[in-house]
């Protein structure tokens, strides 16, 4: 069990298996490179939790919950990358920001994880 402290959901304690590892980190966070993901009560929105700084959570989706399908399409380098075997293992989520009344989805900086190897990466888009 690894324990982490949150800023919004106290100390936590986390089996070293739910760790999603990104080695080179998120936008603007490079050297947090381990995160948890924390369901967010009875909703498709989840918490991104800095396993290593108390302060850095994210709340992302599943792009389905917002758009509907085929909206995501991640390049072969992110799959290599990810090492993906099998189509199962592939998760992608949006990161939400909320300004004011507005939620607003990072369409262009999804999070590609590989469930099975728990590795991940922020892919950048280019959607012109």
């Amino acid at each position: 069990m690894v324990a982490i402290d949150t800023t919004r959901f106290g100390p936590l304690e986390v089996s070293e298996d739910r760790i999603i590892r990104f080695p080179a980190g998120l936008l603007g966070f490079p050297r947090l490179n381990r995160y948890v993901l924390i369901d967010y009560k009875d909703t498709p929105l989840k918490w991104l939790q800095a396993v290593d700084d108390p302060d850095v959570a994210f709340i992302v989706t599943d792009p389905k919950a917002i758009a509907g399908e085929g909206t995501i399409t991640l390049g072969d380098d992110v799959v290599r990358f990810l090492r993906i075997e099998h189509e199962n293992d592939l998760a992608v989520l949006l990161m939400l920001r909320v300004e004011g009344e507005k939620v607003i989805a990072n369409l262009n900086g999804p999070l590609a994880i590989n469930s099975s190897r728990m590795l991940g990466v922020q892919a950048v888009l280019d959607r012109a």
